[in-house]
């Protein structure tokens, strides 16, 4: 039977090339259809590649490798399964070699350098993979090893002088730059993150507006009702919810604020697909629920929970982050108390959450203490004014502090 190419998979138009962040296999595993095999980074997305077919897979190219859209990255010899597991002694040292292999580009100049084999490290990467640290570690205990003394017997030791204030000082202990300091090359997403937050600031005309909101409401709706949504939709009631109906609610109440700037023509949108920003560990994600004034709060909390475990994965795809109107930020979740959020371009606001904090308030005549947000909604002043950001955010504060508005749309 003929090697199977695994190929680099198509992500859109505009992504042309990425890089090959990791292999999940080593070169000679017997891989399984649907198994996971490489992680790849591109300016937009992280995705993951699987198998198209079992069998012993043979790796074209190393982690760190900058690949293009159709470059075949490995082969898949369906005819080598059976091969593979007959011979597990021998394929011991092609493991080992295929374990150093696969390391970073810095734990393998490191290996150049120092001589140490990374496969005989005791790795704290994934997968028991060796890394840079670990590579550093390694190195100082060999050279300790390498320059400390031979232990003098007792009987030919000298009297010891009584130690002068001087010589008592310790001793600075002089320490390698590279020990000091982690160098790793900055990710396509993350860079291009990067480019897009200075853009959205040399471009927008930004400002920022802010409110608190009192939480009371809602918290003491979700304490009410949670056990009965729990039973009937399988997940919990969050806010998030709460505050993606409140910003449909104020976009159809303030329709300037869904609107962007195209050249020297204003676009007015008339849905309400809102993004909602994700942490992962390659860097922020904005995947995007769509049609949110149509949605039930069940629908949205399962929309934004699978976005998420999609994001966090590597498995959302380009689809997924596009066409939003407006995008939510929560810093809260973090322990944020405050902050200035950036616009999400084309986009002309992002509203930004933060840490539920009890806090005294003076509520008719009187000093109370209540669970208490600030919100922040940072807008683009080109095209939205002073009065409509402020008007949009209260009526988010509107929203939340008396959630039965929302049923009534008013």
């Amino acid at each position: 039977m003929p090697l199977l190419e695994v190929k680099i998979p198509p992500m859109g138009e505009s992504i042309s090339s990425g890089i090959l962040a990791k292999w999940h296999v080593a070169d000679g595993d017997v891989v399984k259809k649907d198994q996971p095999l490489f992680e790849l980074e591109t300016d937009k997305i992280t995705s993951e590649g699987t198998a198209e077919a079992a069998g012993k897979i043979t790796l074209k190219a190393a982690a760190g490798d900058e690949v293009k859209i159709g470059q075949v990255v490995a082969s898949i010899d369906s005819d080598g399964t059976a091969a593979a597991s007959s011979a597990p002694a021998a394929a011991a040292p092609a493991a080992s070699a295929a374990k150093s292999a696969e390391q970073s580009p810095a734990v393998r100049r490191l290996a150049a350098e120092t001589g140490i084999d990374p496969a005989s490290v005791a790795g704290t990467g994934k997968a028991g993979r060796a890394t840079k640290g670990d590579m550093l570690a390694a190195s100082a205990k060999a050279t300790e090893a390498t320059a400390a003394p031979a232990p003098v017997p007792p009987a030919a030791k000298a009297p010891v002088a009584p130690a002068s204030p001087q010589s008592a000082l310790p001793t600075p202990q002089s320490s390698s730059p590279a020990s000091r300091q982690t160098r790793r090359k900055m990710s396509p997403l993350r860079a291009k993150i990067a480019q897009r937050l200075v853009a959205a600031q040399h471009e927008a005309a930004m400002l920022t507006t802010f409110n608190e909101v009192d939480m009371s409401a809602v918290m003491a709706l979700r304490a009410k009702y949670q056990d009965d949504f729990v039973k009937k939709n399988g997940l919990k009631l969050g806010f998030m919810s709460f505050f993606t109906k409140a910003v449909v609610h104020a976009l159809k109440e303030v329709p300037g604020v869904n609107a962007q700037i195209n050249g020297d023509s204003i676009v007015e949108n008339h849905y309400y697909d809102i993004g909602v920003a994700v942490s992962t560990e390659k860097g922020l994600m904005v995947p995007v629920i769509r049609n949110c004034d149509t949605l039930g709060m069940a629908d949205i909390e399962k929309a934004i929970g699978d976005a998420a475990k999609r994001a966090r994965e590597s498995k959302i795809t380009l689809a997924d982050l596009e066409g939003g109107v407006f995008t939510i930020t929560n810093g809260g979740i973090f322990g944020s108390m405050l902050s200035t959020p950036i616009i999400n371009p084309p986009q002309s606001a992002i509203l930004g959450l933060h840490a539920i904090n009890d806090r005294p308030i003076a509520l008719n005549g009187q000093v109370v203490i209540r669970p208490m947000m600030y919100l922040a909604l940072s807008y683009d002043h080109r095209l939205v004014d002073g009065k409509e950001a402020v008007t949009f955010l209260v009526k988010v504060k509107q929203a939340i502090e008396d959630p039965t508005r929302l049923l009534l749309a008013i």
